[in-house]
């Protein structure tokens, strides 16, 4: 006696609902996390509201060299390298420290006055959304982003593609009409209800569901990213040239006192020719000081009243001497290298605009219901089958073989 063979639409069906029982789940979990992460900005501002801003009276913004060293000299040990500096007089400095040099953690990141240095207090919910990314990026499971639960979450995202495209295949209508393809049936009672929601729902979500899960592969593995840069940009992805003299000898990080005062008057003075090469153009500014982990003084700035990430301007400059090395333009890149450079955005979906960065967290927020309503598909077809396996067997034979359609 032969098995019969089963056909595509069958394998692809029983993959789908074997993939939707183990990956869905760890999807469902990342699409909460994500959804939490999507608005990280706007949650812990409203939660540091009382620290976003200071009284500026009539005093001076102290340089950023200056500022740095007072921040210092309060944070017990640890070196502020990361100032995010602002043209509002009434805002704070969000101040980033650098790494640990044996642990390689990265110390709480705070806030301070930009007129004296004060330090105002860490960023409040900054460890809750660390835990949440690390949730996300690797499920907490030992040896972070080099350990199995970044394989995990990588074979998961790969799922997803393939939830896409047989989710596709499976519901590929036979009379293609808008409603049947659009409009989920609500109305139908018991599995077909759920059917509907499921498929119909997934069909509008999908070019979101691309999108989350061709970005995402990107950091589970380089591979993909080499490929992805190759396509968008013609070549992989390099990092930026290092300016003559970095490392852990460079700027205002080097030992000893003179060492260090040479590299904080370049950093004034990398300051100090920015300011007037964009006069009052520049909103916020992102100012990379030199160090151990970052070669040259950085600064990535956004248009004064933009806050869209794909907007973001870069200027590198020299630690040893300020001078400017390079400077690069958002408008003046091309698309592919745009969606590169913000990635995360684009994985976010704020690179698009507020709108569909909307859309892309309440997409998040339903893989949930998706593993939900599969998972219910799942077990109220279990149980059809059961009952239709039970009437089967307690049914004379010829009258089963009359019933069968």
């Amino acid at each position: 006696m032969t098995l019969p063979i089963p056909s595509l639409r069958t394998l692809l069906f029983r993959l789908h609902w074997a993939l939707g029982l183990t990956a869905g789940l760890v999807l469902a979990l990342m699409g909460l996390t994500g959804a939490l992460m999507s608005y990280e900005e706007a949650v812990t501002a409203f939660a540091n509201r009382d620290r976003l801003e200071v009284t500026p009276g009539a005093r001076t913004a102290l340089s950023p060299a200056t500022l740095a060293a007072r921040i210092d000299a309060q944070a017990g040990g640890r070196v502020a390298n990361v100032l995010t500096l602002s043209d509002d007089p009434r805002a704070s400095v969000h101040v980033r420290f650098a790494r640990d040099p044996e642990t390689r953690a990265r110390p709480p990141a705070a806030y301070a006055d930009p007129y004296d240095g004060t330090l105002l207090g860490p960023v409040r919910l900054e460890e809750a959304f660390t835990t949440v990314r690390d949730l996300h990026r690797w499920l907490l499971l030992p040896g972070g982003s080099k350990g199995w639960g970044r394989t995990i979450t990588g074979a998961c995202t790969l799922a997803l593609l393939a939830f896409l495209a047989t989710g596709l295949y499976l519901r590929w209508p036979r009379i293609h009409r808008w409603r049947i393809w659009l409009k989920p049936a609500l109305s139908r009672p018991g599995r077909p209800r759920w059917w509907s929601l499921h498929a119909v729902i997934g069909t509008w979500l999908l070019p979101v569901y691309l999108v989350v899960a061709l970005s995402g592969l990107t950091w589970s593995y380089p591979w993909f990213k080499d490929g992805a840069a190759r396509l968008l940009v013609g070549a992989p992805e390099a990092a930026k040239p290092a300016s003559p003299g970095g490392g852990k000898a460079a700027g205002r990080r080097a030992e000893g006192a003179g060492d260090a005062a040479a590299g904080g008057a370049a950093v004034d003075r990398a300051w100090a020719d920015f300011r007037a090469r964009t006069g009052d153009a520049a909103g916020t500014a992102v100012l990379t000081l030199p160090g151990a982990d970052t070669k040259a003084i950085r600064i990535r700035w956004l248009p004064k009243g933009v806050d869209a990430p794909s907007a973001r301007n870069e200027a590198r400059y020299d630690p040893a001497t300020g001078a400017l090395l390079a400077s690069e333009r958002a408008a003046d890149a091309p698309l592919g290298r745009r969606l590169l450079d913000n990635i995360l955005e684009v994985h976010r979906g704020r690179f698009f605009g507020d709108l569909v960065a909307l859309l892309f967290c309440l997409a998040a927020l339903a893989m949930p219901g998706f593993a939900a309503t599969g998972l219910t598909l799942y077990v109220l077809r279990r149980r059809a089958g059961a009952r239709r396996r039970a009437v089967e067997a307690a049914a004379p034979a010829g009258a089963v073989r009359t019933a069968s359609p």
